[in-house]
């Protein structure tokens, strides 16, 4: 029966590098792997995937692949060690060390070990909590005391989760087991984390009665947070190790506050700008006024042009939130609402109806005016 074409096998071009020839051949390996896969001729598509990868990664056996095919290794003095018509050279002795070591989890190759070890020190957990502030604390920032419940190191046994300690008699300070498994591959040495002494490599003659052997606690407790000026609704501030402590003598993780904002009675923030809906009377809106402003950093005089009507805006450069933390700065808005007034004197309803009798019509009243004359 004739061969399969060897980059057909691996599913790679012939012009394919040598890193994508042994991407390719890695995940095939792991699909047909017999110690991992159930298929019924899962051996027969190891091997031919095996052979294809031998010839292919290798520059001198891929040209003579390139130039005679299948040919080039018939009749040859060598042997496969898998049977089949592949003698032409012997791959006895082919290392697939790195390429196997990730299959299994933790197993290396024929007598390669994995690194195995002790458990490394590992970062502790990042905690996330919210706090509520004003809007004002918001834009100006300020510091504020935060109570939170966090896991730290245990303080009667130092995190050690013991007291009395020895060396594991079990992997001999190591932390972990080796045992073999034979496969038609050759032997792997497998190893895996000390039942023991879970990977510390080293147990304790008493446990520790506050932590119960985990070497943490949750505890209360109280940090000062320095909240920067202009944070907004759902922004973030990252207190760096803060978080939960480390795991083996790692780091703590960090801490993030999300912040939830009170609404201002009068404030309204747009990004880093301010909005503020100032009520005005009939007449300042007629005739034109001068309006004290509140903004964030003290009163202004706003001059309110004769005419103006509900939804003008004005805008006052600067006087929006100083952003800390994007080094923005916004502006203010100043929307104009006039008021009409619900109660009226005697005399100021008589001035109202003279100045009623005069023509205030202007050329949109009239142009409405126009249209529904039209329409009867």
């Amino acid at each position: 029966m004739d061969k399969k074409d060897y980059y057909e096998v691996l599913g790679v071009s012939k012009s394919a590098t040598q890193a994508e020839i042994k991407s390719a051949f890695r995940k095939l390996a792991k699909q047909y792997h017999p110690d991992v896969c159930k298929e019924e001729n899962a051996e027969a598509k190891f091997k031919e995937v095996q052979e294809a990868y031998s010839v292919l990664s290798d520059e001198d056996k891929r040209h003579q692949y390139d130039q005679f095919g299948h040919a080039a290794f018939q009749g040859g003095a060598g042997g496969n060690p898998y049977g089949g018509g592949f003698s032409g050279f012997d791959f006895g002795d082919f290392d697939y060390g790195d390429i196997f070591e990730n299959i299994f989890g933790g197993m290396g190759f024929g007598s390669r070990n994995s690194s195995g070890g002790r458990k490394r020190p590992q970062k502790g957990n990042d905690s996330l909590v919210k706090m509520k502030i004003t809007f004002l604390e918001s834009v100006f920032g300020t510091k504020k005391d935060l109570d939170l419940d966090v896991m730290e190191e245990c303080s009667e046994c130092n995190g050690e989760g013991g007291h009395g300690e020895t060396t594991c008699d079990k992997c001999h300070g190591s932390g972990t087991i080796t045992s073999e498994q034979h496969t038609m591959l050759g032997t792997f040495l497998t190893k895996t984390t000390c039942p023991k002494c879970e990977g510390k490599g080293k147990t304790y003659t008493s446990t520790c009665k506050k932590c119960h052997g985990q070497g943490r606690v949750r505890e209360h407790k109280t940090i000062e947070v320095t909240i920067p000026a202009g944070v907004d609704e759902s922004s973030r501030l990252r207190v760096a190790g803060k978080g939960a402590c480390g795991y083996y003598g790692g780091p703590n993780g960090d801490l993030y506050i999300e912040f939830v904002i009170k609404e201002h009675e009068f404030y309204e923030r747009v990004e880093d700008d301010i909005y503020l809906e100032v009520p005005i009377t009939i007449t300042e809106a007629i005739l034109g006024t001068k309006k004290e402003i509140p903004t964030l950093s003290g009163n202004v005089k706003l001059t309110i042009p004769s005419g103006s009507e509900s939804g003008d805006k004005h805008r006052i450069k600067g006087k929006g939130v100083n952003n800390k933390t994007s080094r923005n700065v916004g502006d203010m808005y100043i929307v104009l609402k006039v008021v009409t007034p619900n109660k009226l004197s005697r005399d100021q309803k008589k001035l109202i109806e003279e100045l009623n009798k005069t023509d205030l019509k202007t050329n949109e009243l009239n142009k409405f005016d126009k249209f529904v004359k039209e329409n009867n």
